[in-house]
C-alpha cells in the first residue's frame, strides 16, 4: 500500500518543523552516512536513525540478549536485570536525558539498544575469560563494545550509520567522566582510528551529543539497579552496606544502612542522575555531572566494584567457567580446522543463511571462534558444553 503524495508531504513538513526545535548540537536525520546506499530510504516514514534501531532489533544477535548475563549469572531468579532489560533501561534513561536537551531521540534509542550487543555468557566474567584466550591465540583482546560492532556490521552486516556505530563503539560504562565532549569527524576513517584505539586498550569518546548521553546512561541505568539486584540474591548483605559512600548516602538521602533503607534505591538513583545531567548539560556544550554527583558517581562503582562484581560469592564457580570456555574455544577452533561440517560451529554461524560472505571470507579459524562463543547465550553456551564432553544416551536401539 503506497500512503498518497499529500499524506506524505504533510508528513514531510512536520520532519522539518520537529527538526528545527531540536538543539544545535543535535543530530540531524539528514545527516547520516551509511556504507552503502543499496537500499533506498523512506526518510519521511522511518528516519535513518529509527530504522537503525529496527534493524539493531530484528538482528540475530539482538534476539540473543534475551538469556545474556547482566551481572548475576548461574542464578535462578526472574526478578534481576538480564541484558535485554539493561538496554531498554539505558535507551529510556537516554532518550529522557535527551528530550529534556532536545537532541534525537532516535540516534539515541538505536546506540542504546545495540550497545552490549557483544557481551559473553556470564557477563564480565566471561569477556575477561575470552580476552585471555584471544591474546593467547594471537588475535588481540576482546573489548565487547567492539564486539559489539563487529557482529553489527561485519557478521550480521546491518548497513547501520556511522553515528550509531560511533556510539556502540564509544560506549563505556566502566569508565568514569565528570564531562564529555564530542570527538572525532564524521567519516569512516575517524571511526577506524577509534577502533584502532580501542582494540589497542584504549578509549574513545563518542562522535555525536546522543552518543555521550547513552555513554552516561549506561552508568546510570546499572549502579542503583546492580545494588538492589544483589540484595536480591543475597550477594551483599547489611555488613556489606555499612560500607556504601557517605557522600552518596548524603546525596540520595538514606536513613540507615539496613537493606529496608536501601529498597527504593534505584528510583533515587535514576532521579537525582537524571536531573543533574540535564541541569549541568542544558546550556553546555558538554553532557556533564555536578561536581558532587560526579563524586558519587565515581565512589558508587568503587563500591559496587568491591562489594558485588569481586564479590566471593558471585565468583566462586570462576575456575570452572573458566575451564568451560578454554576446553570450549579449544574443541571449536580444531572443529573449524578439521572441517567437521556436523559441529555447532557450522551450523549456527559459518554455514548460517544471515552471516554475511564477506565475513566468512576474511574471518581466521580464531576469530570465528571468539564470534561464535561471543554470540552465545548462557543457556546456549552450557548446552554446547554438554553436548562437546559428555557422551550422547540412545533410546532402544543403537541407529546409524
Amino acid at each position: 500500500m503506497k500512503i498518497p503524495p499529500e499524506t506524505l508531504d504533510r508528513m514531510a513538513r512536520s520532519m522539518v518543523d520537529r527538526d528545527s526545535l531540536l538543539s544545535p548540537r543535535a543530530t540531524r536525520n539528514g545527516d547520516y552516512i551509511r556504507r552503502s546506499s543499496h537500499r533506498p530510504e523512506e526518510p519521511v516514514i522511518r528516519p535513518p536513525f529509527s530504522r537503525d534501531a529496527d534493524r539493531i532489533i530484528h538482528s540475530k544477535a539482538y534476539s540473543r540478549y534475551i538469556d545474556k548475563t547482566q551481572v548475576f549469572y548461574l542464578v535462578e531468579n526472574d526478578h534481576i536485570t538480564h541484558r535485554v532489560l539493561h538496554v531498554q533501561l539505558v535507551s529510556k534513561i537516554g532518550r529522557t536525558i535527551g528530550r529534556a536537551l532536545g537532541l534525537n531521540e532516535d540516534l539515541i534509542e538505536a546506540i542504546a539498544l545495540g550497545h552490549d550487543i557483544g557481551h559473553v555468557p556470564y557477563g564480565h566474567l566471561g569477556e575477561e575469560i575470552l580476552d585471555e584466550l584471544c591474546r593467547e591465540h594471537g588475535i588481540g583482546g576482546f573489548q565487547h563494545n567492539v564486539q559489539s560492532v563487529r557482529f553489527l556490521d561485519a557478521v550480521e552486516d546491518c548497513n547501520l550509520t556511522l553515528q550509531v556505530l560511533d556510539g556502540i563503539l564509544c560506549h563505556n560504562g566502566e569508565a568514569h567522566d565528570r564531562s564529555l565532549m564530542v570527538e572525532g569527524e564524521a567519516d569512516w576513517d575517524s571511526f577506524a582510528e577509534k577502533l584502532g584505539k580501542i582494540e589497542s586498550g584504549g578509549d574513545a569518546l563518542p562522535l555525536t551529543a546522543e552518543g555521550c548521553v547513552v555513554r552516561c546512561a549506561d552508568s546510570i541505568s546499572y549502579l542503583g539497579r546492580d545494588l538492589q539486584d544483589a540484595l536480591e540474591v543475597e550477594v551483599i548483605d547489611e555488613r556489606d552496606l555499612q560500607d556504601f559512600p557517605e557522600n552518596c548516602v548524603d546525596l540520595f538521602g538514606i536513613t540507615g544502612r539496613g537493606k529496608e533503607a536501601f529498597g527504593d534505591i534505584n528510583r533515587t538513583v535514576l532521579d537525582v542522575f537524571i536531573k543533574d545531567i540535564i541541569t549541568m548539560s542544558y546550556d553546555a556544550d558538554c553532557i556533564a555531572f555536578s561536581g558532587e554527583v560526579s563524586a558519587c558517581v565515581a565512589a558508587f562503582k568503587d563500591f559496587n566494584k568491591q562489594h558485588i562484581y569481586q564479590s566471593g560469592r558471585l565468583l566462586k564457580n570462576k575456575e570452572k567457567i573458566r575451564f568451560m570456555f578454554r576446553y570450549l574455544f579449544d574443541r571449536v577452533l580444531e572443529d573449524i580446522k578439521e572441517k567437521r561440517e556436523g559441529s555447532l560451529v557450522y551450523e549456527d554461524l559459518i554455514n548460517a543463511p544471515w552471516v554475511s560472505p564477506r565475513y566468512i571470507a576474511a574471518a581466521a579459524p580464531e576469530e570465528r571462534v571468539r564470534d561464535f562463543i561471543a554470540g552465545m547465550t548462557d543457556r546456549y553456551f552450557e548446552q554446547v558444553f554438554r553436548q562437546s564432553i559428555l557422551p550422547a544416551r540412545v533410546r532402544s536401539r543403537y541407529r546409524v
